[in-house]
């Protein structure tokens, strides 16, 4: 643990929460550039030498071994088969869902209709990775959004390696039923049929109704108790390939992660139509018509990037509901899964308290952050000027974020979304070599040094950039660094090194020098 003093014990030598501001300019930014990394290096060695004089624990130790240890991107591989389920609404195809997951990821609701797009999760079986796909209710005639609805899931099984098409056995085969089978026999995929919601022996009999599909054996299965899921999932990994056969989905590593976030209907599922150039999710007037996340791999800027759209947060957690409460839950699990966040702000509304609460979400989750701003093409010389005064005063706190400024329905301005995303990941994945960190450290702490406290000045000791994605940089000190000299660092390191569009965090370990022996 670290010794790290609380900050209320210094509140009486006149701690302040304000970055500190020296007096006047400085030639820290020519004195670093003027060293060259054989000098750096040799003055990092001289000063962690120095630290032997210290007390320093384990995870001291830890630390300074693992200086320059490179962080490993992620290896891009190949496609893990998909598996698609698909069936009439309310007929269980989320709760079969969870129970293969082993986890609650779905949106479960007495609702019919409450999946609305096709979704995507990672799942396992016997030692297989595969991807499960769950999909809206799929209905015949179908009129308005359950017409997109049912277009999703007919483009869901043609990016599917098999299907496992859902029945609910106690209600029997229905016309609806039949007109999906139709469908899935034109697609020439393997299909897996399950009679769902047979809870019991007794309800055997019910499954064996299903025959009359044409689809070879039903499996009698319980989503809501997990019956017969072994069973299924065995003939699934028996058809489904090793590696998928067909483009679109999911992927094992490569394409980096980018979150769309935003209140709810600020134009994040137009964005995403509009960059993957299709109607790919469910665009309604009525807020809140994603629920769930939905992961679509998208070709920009020369390249593929996995983008997830996710569910717009409404009310705080504690005041929702049902289903919008899970999909709350999911946005952060999906931001926090993903490497860079695009927070989406609409410029024809006030920035509100909400907006800033989802823009902090994503500082907190640590990822890459860019601002986008919606409808600006719609955007007249007097709210420009208003809105400028509105991000002076609540955005200030972020402006190392790119801004786009782009028009998600027409397409405006989109193609300059891929450098800000650049931008924000290389700042993010950046490492500083220790060398260079110390000798900016020590320029900086030479023209600016600590202000006294309690007749006492705390020195920085050593600094060392223990991670990247987010970095994050400790300090070793002769005692407590003010908070606001703390921010006046990260100003600088920024400036410096130039981490546009993360966040940076620096933290501090407080050593006392080791006792004398006599």
């Amino acid at each position: 643990m670290s010794n790290t003093p609380s900050q209320h014990e210094y509140a009486g030598d006149g701690v302040s929460d304000q970055e500190y501001v020296p007096d006047g300019e400085d030639q820290v930014a020519e004195r670093y550039a003027s060293i060259d990394d054989a000098e750096a290096d040799q003055r990092a060695e001289s000063l962690r030498a120095g630290l032997a004089d210290y007390e320093l624990d384990e995870e001291d130790a830890a630390l300074l071994d693992g200086m320059g240890d490179d962080f490993d991107d992620e290896a891009a591989g190949r496609m893990d088969p998909v598996l698609a389920i698909v069936g009439r609404p309310n007929v269980g195809k989320s709760t079969l869902v969870n129970r293969i997951l082993g986890r609650r990821e779905a949106v479960v609701e007495d609702t019919p209709g409450v999946t609305r797009d096709r979704v995507s999760y990672s799942a396992h079986w016997n030692g297989r990775n595969f991807t499960l796909v769950d999909t809206g209710g799929w209905e015949h005639d179908a009129k308005g959004i359950q017409e997109q609805v049912a277009e999703k899931a007919e483009a869901a099984v043609e990016l599917a390696d098999a299907v496992l098409l859902v029945v609910d056995a106690r209600v029997g085969v229905t016309a609806t039923d039949e007109a999906v089978v139709r469908k899935l026999r034109r697609v020439k995929k393997p299909i897996i049929l399950a009679a769902n919601k047979v809870d019991g022996i007794q309800q055997e009999a019910d499954a064996a109704v299903l025959w009359a599909l044409g689809l070879g054996e039903p499996y009698p299965v319980s989503g809501l108790h997990g019956r017969g899921t072994a069973d299924i999932l065995d003939t699934a990994m028996d058809k489904l390939p090793e590696f998928s056969a067909v483009e679109g989905l999911q992927r094992t590593g490569g394409p980096r992660r980018v979150a769309l976030i935003g209140r709810p209907n600020v134009g994040k599922s137009s964005l995403l139509n509009k960059l993957a150039g299709t109607e790919r999710v469910v665009v309604d007037p009525i807020a809140g018509t994603t629920r769930d996340p939905v992961d679509e791999m998208i070709d920009l800027g020369g390249r593929t990037w996995r983008f997830v759209d996710t569910a717009g947060i409404r009310k705080r957690v504690h005041m929702q509901q049902g289903a919008d409460f899970y999909a709350s839950l999911r946005t952060q699990s999906a931001l926090e899964k993903a490497e860079v966040a695009v927070v989406l702000l609409g410029v024809d509304e006030v920035l509100s308290e909400q907006d800033v609460r989802i823009l902090q979400m994503a500082i907190d989750s640590g990822r890459a952050l860019v601002l986008a701003f919606n409808k600006w093409d719609l955007l007249d010389d007097e709210r420009r000027r208003y809105l400028e005064k509105e991000i002076d005063k609540d955005l200030s706190h972020v402006s190392w974020a790119p801004r786009v400024n782009l028009s998600a329905k027409t397409g405006w301005h989109k193609d300059k979304l891929v450098p800000a995303l650049d931008r924000a990941l290389e700042s993010w994945d950046r490492r500083i070599p220790t060398g260079r960190l110390n000798a900016f450290l020590g320029e900086l702490v030479s023209a600016h040094p600590h202000p006294v406290r309690g007749g006492k000045q705390p020195r920085i000791l050593f600094g060392t950039q223990a991670s990247s994605r987010p970095p994050k940089f400790v300090l070793f000190t002769t005692g407590f660094l003010d908070p606001g000299y703390r921010r006046f660092i990260q100003r600088r390191l920024r400036e410096t090194f130039g981490f546009d569009g993360t966040p940076i965090e620096v933290t501090m370990r407080v050593r006392e020098k080791r006792s004398r022996r006599r």
